[in-house]
């Protein structure tokens, strides 16, 4: 069975990133984009929002991989956006002495899983890259601060 004939219907003025209603309730919408895999490539690890924090409180490097259309102006606190498809011509920016952390806007978001895939091709050390699938949208829905991009 195709998992997209059992998901709900989309609908036609759809949104990545859930929208706050008011502190403490979002939101969600579930219809757009496509369910990508828990493993973004061979050799990648998979982190959740408790990972992600560590690393940010440790002052490590979070990579939002959105392209800026998609972002609606917000992202996580002390990421960087290098688009996705820009990602590979930019890998000079990254630092491959550090593990950095790739994310988008959530479960249902190839963009980051793009990103990780054309970086391990491009030959980029699988050890230093961590995928958070969750992205923006698990962020949010949790309740986690949220900063407008810069």
């Amino acid at each position: 069975m195709n998992i997209s004939e059992i998901r709900t219907d989309k609908r036609d003025q759809n949104h990545m990133i859930p929208k706050i209603i008011k502190e403490g309730l979002v939101e969600v919408d579930t219809t757009w984009g496509s369910i990508q895999p828990i493993e973004a490539a061979l050799g990648v690890r998979t982190v959740g929002e408790l990972e992600v924090y560590q690393h940010q409180k440790g002052g490590r490097p979070i990579v939002d991989a959105r392209k800026p259309d998609t972002t609606d102006g917000i992202t996580i606190p002390g990421s960087e956006n290098i688009p996705y498809d820009e990602l590979v011509a930019r890998k000079v920016e990254l630092d491959e002495k550090q593990t950095t952390i790739f994310f988008c806007n959530g479960p249902q978001c190839p963009q980051s899983a793009t990103a990780i895939k054309s970086l391990v091709e491009a030959g980029y050390p699988t050890d230093r890259i961590l995928y958070y699938r969750g992205g923006m949208h698990d962020w949010i829905t949790l309740g986690l601060p949220i900063q407008e991009n810069s």
